[in-house]
């Protein structure tokens, strides 16, 4: 038996912030220009450096080096659409990119999870993937997923047994992070093309989107390249995220380590622009702050959260929207560090206009998922989904009529209006419940026990038989010629 997917809840900001200011703008342009002009990047792929040759950019065959002229980058990226949706299995669960609202993922690519029923950490499998899609699809927080953890149980095609397990778990839209290399693309087209149901509709609507990774410093994944280019050529959205490390991957300082991650963006969203352009793509800068006395890269660092908000500014800048990181924690355990790190990053990039969002569910850095933790997430989200949507002043919030009938030293407990409207005010379920012996019970534990109802009480809408057998046919096909 299903159980309805509740609505997309999207954080819509009724203001906006300026991170950088346009001399910083123009600064951080100009030297990225220089970057990819006078240093280049490198890029393994034939196939690639093949394109960028063929469009007027550098091309060192021996050390793999491409430098990118100004005028190639600001011809390509003038062909990159600002604005698209990324569809759903289902239409009232897309995601209109428009710019009026930020939606929100799971995160992704976890190698552990702690087990639902024995509560004991052990690494992750397929199961867990469809385990994770069917909490996101329950929770309206969460607008598209992110497969949570890693298939390890299918190490040679683990990404599409991931992307079975997400279709099979939740009618929204999927995004990977894992599809590397043409021939396991080609298998996920495919994918895509069963959900969406003709070409036609994967275009319009594509059920399915790529996030590759860059290498830092200055340098882009062969297998990632060319899976990207076999999703645009379907038009499937694809974007590209720079993790450099300020202090080991990327400059000590802030703004180095910003035109260094923005470089390696850039580099790839011309690439798709050269060979397909007005293919959807989308800029992710998700650098962080290496840890002086481990070199460990560290996500919720206080000055992280700044890079995120710039990293949309400047997305904006270059005409694509953005996908910001949000809910990253290197805490170990939900608690008290994993909300400290997730509250205020959540404000700022909302109101610095981005419009996707990733990091829910995962600890200890993106690598332990808690099927708690991404109750407590949503609880966040609310939190600052309320107070991004500003204050409402029309004449029934104001309340002059009912201010006046009650008067000085009156009470409005026994008025209309408060019967009324005390109903619309929204309340926290995990901080705000009372216990049947009178007491608060503690959040973590509400969350736990939420997780475990809707892993028994939550089934998404069900594929139809014949795109069920249609994807394990996939499978089974990719299976053997991947292993």
């Amino acid at each position: 038996m299903t159980s309805p997917t509740s609505p997309l809840q999207p954080i819509v900001p009724a203001y906006h912030v300026e991170i950088l200011n346009a001399g910083q703008r123009a600064d951080l342009k100009a030297a990225t220009l220089r970057i990819l002009d006078e240093v280049g990047v490198h890029c393994p792929s034939d196939e690639a450096r093949e394109i960028y040759a063929e469009h007027g950019c550098r091309v060192n065959q021996k050390t793999q080096i491409v430098q990118i002229p100004p005028e190639v980058v600001a011809e390509a990226m003038s062909h990159a659409p600002r604005f698209y949706t990324m569809g759903a299995r289902l239409p009232e669960f897309d995601l209109k990119l428009d710019g009026t609202a930020l939606y929100c993922a799971t995160d992704g690519c976890g190698i552990e999870t702690i087990d639902p029923v024995t509560r004991q950490r052990r690494k992750s499998t397929k199961e867990d993937v469809g385990l994770g899609a069917r909490l996101a699809d329950c929770l309206p927080e969460i607008g598209f997923y992110w497969p949570i953890v890693s298939a390890q149980d299918h190490p040679k095609s683990a990404p599409l047994h991931e992307l079975e397990a997400s279709y099979n778990n939740t009618v929204k839209h999927i995004q990977s992070e894992t599809v590397m290399g043409r021939q396991t693309a080609r298998y996920a087209v495919e994918m895509a093309n069963v959900i969406a149901g003709d070409e036609a509709s994967r275009r319009a609507r594509p059920p399915l989107s790529l996030l590759v990774c860059c290498i830092a410093p200055l340098a882009q994944d062969r297998e990632g390249m060319e899976s990207a280019l076999a999703f645009a050529e379907a038009g499937l959205p694809v974007g590209f995220m720079s993790m450099a490390n300020a202090g080991s991957t990327g400059p000590a300082t802030l703004g180095g380590t910003v035109v260094a991650g923005d470089a390696e963006i850039v580099s790839a969203m011309v690439l798709i622009q050269l060979a397909h352009p007005q293919a959807p793509t989308f800029y992710s800068l998700m650098p962080g702050i290496m840890q002086p006395r481990s070199g460990g890269f560290q996500t919720s660092a206080w000055e992280g959260t700044l890079l995120y908000a710039v990293g949309v500014d400047l997305a904006h800048n270059w005409g694509v929207p953005a996908l910001a990181g949000v809910f990253g924690t290197d805490a170990l355990t939900p608690g008290w560090e994993s909300a400290a790190d997730a509250a205020s990053s959540l404000l700022l990039l909302a109101m610095a206009g981005a419009e996707t969002g990733s990091g829910l569910g995962l600890l200890e850095s993106c690598r332990l998922f808690y099927p708690e933790a991404m109750i407590l997430d949503a609880d966040i989200y609310q939190r600052v989904r309320y107070e991004a949507a500003g204050l409402d002043t029309s004449p029934q919030a104001l309340a002059l009529e009912v201010i006046a009938d009650i008067g000085p030293r009156g009470n409005f407990l026994k008025h209309a209006h408060t019967r009324i409207h005390l109903r619309q005010r929204a309340f926290s379920s995990l901080t705000g419940q009372l216990a049947s012996t009178g007491g608060f019970r503690d959040p973590v534990e509400v969350a736990r026990q939420k997780a475990e109802w809707i892993l028994a009480n939550h089934h998404p809408e069900e594929l139809d038989s014949a795109r069920r057998a249609e994807l394990s046919k996939i499978i089974s096909a990719a299976d053997k010629e991947l292993d």
